[in-house]
């Protein structure tokens, strides 16, 4: 991977619509190599998917998301991954991640309210083996999502960028 596949990878990240003619001008490559680039990505399963960021409070979904936090006692021999895997099998599981600090793991779930995230956590991940705390926060509103602001604001104030 060099640093053009780098280039390539953060501006889909940003717009995954960007066509192969706009991604080989801002990347100063023909066409035909964006396209085999991104054919590697995929195939080496660095490009995952391609996904749409929605505001469903906007479009009234109606659905609650929260944030689990877990305490674990990690796995001889497998530490976090094997838990992680049996918790990721879960619909209700929208993300997953090994974190830093007083927790070990953080959920994201949704449910069709309160309570249906609140049955999903005391029925299904509090009681299984190695789980020994959770914490859950409900997400009462979405700011910015995936690097996408959902303020409708006309020409917001931009912060500046900086390293």
């Amino acid at each position: 991977m060099d640093e053009k596949d780098l280039l390539l990878l953060h501006l889909l990240e940003e717009n995954s619509r960007l066509g192969a003619e706009e991604l080989a001008a801002m990347t100063e490559i023909s066409p035909a190599d964006v396209k085999c680039r991104i054919a590697e990505l995929e195939n080496e399963r660095i490009i995952r998917r391609y996904a749409t960021v929605v505001d469903w409070e906007k479009a009234g979904d109606g659905e609650v998301s929260a944030i689990i936090e877990l305490k674990v006692s990690p796995e001889r021999d497998f530490g976090y991954d094997r838990i992680a895997e049996r918790i990721a099998r879960f619909n209700q599981v929208r993300a997953l991640r090994l974190i830093t600090g007083a927790y070990d793991l953080q959920l994201v779930v949704t449910g069709k309210n309160m309570q249906d995230v609140a049955r999903f956590v005391s029925e299904h991940i509090a009681p299984m083996d190695r789980i020994r705390e959770t914490a859950t926060h409900i997400i009462m509103k979405t700011y910015k999502e995936n690097g996408d602001s959902f303020f409708e604001r006309e020409g917001a104030e931009r912060l500046p960028y900086s390293f």
